[in-house]
């Protein structure tokens, strides 16, 4: 079975796409979803955030506090490291346990950060999802109900999409003029050949 990593920058449309693998039949791992249930489900994981990020890490209702932690990590880099730390690893054990449980020639693992976590390295190829940056600052405002400036301050945060494009082996383009379909069904083919 091959595992193939879906990333992109924000806005750019990593949801759509593995959607439309999806009604194709493909099984999708949303690693930024799991790492968040982690993060209340998993005892050893909470533990350590705690260490980290204090008690006030966690609600009086055990959920996650993200205001807390978001506050701090968006200005302290390596706290960010070592929260990346933790949950990359726990996402990559559950990652490992749903493959074995999968049935099909190829699954694909969606992450926003596959390329700054070093996980597209255990992938056997990595799919970069690129969009025009207009059209992802449109996207996001419009989803997350927020300024430009915010969007902007966001994805100045991310690894610039030049350096995402030489770690990646296929690029889909999501634009308003390329079919996002067909780009999709024509990898579908080309992994499913493969094995």
């Amino acid at each position: 079975m091959l595992k193939i990593g879906i990333t992109g920058g924000i806005g750019t449309g990593k949801t759509t796409v593995c959607e439309i693998f999806e009604l194709l039949g493909i099984p999708v791992f949303h690693a930024d979803s799991v790492g968040k249930q982690l993060m209340i489900a998993s005892t050893d994981v909470k533990q350590k955030v705690k260490s980290i990020f204090g008690n006030e890490a966690y609600s009086s209702d055990d959920t996650v506090n993200r205001k807390h932690i978001a506050g701090i990590v968006f200005y302290d880099q390596n706290k960010l490291n070592l929260l990346n730390n933790i949950i990359h690893p726990a996402v990559k054990e559950a990652f490992n346990l749903w493959c074995s449980n999968q049935k099909t020639a190829y699954v694909i693992k969606e992450a926003a950060i596959m390329f700054e976590s070093n996980s597209y390295q255990d992938n056997d190829f990595n799919i970069l999802i690129s969009s025009p940056l207009e059209e992802r600052i449109n996207r996001v405002m419009k989803r997350d109900h927020t300024s430009r400036e915010n969007v902007l301050a966001r994805i100045a945060k991310q690894m610039p999409e030049e350096e995402k494009e030489k770690l990646s082996d296929f690029i889909i383009i999501n634009n308003e003029k390329v079919f996002l379909i067909e780009q999709v069904l024509a990898l579908d083919k080309k992994f499913t050949n493969l094995t």
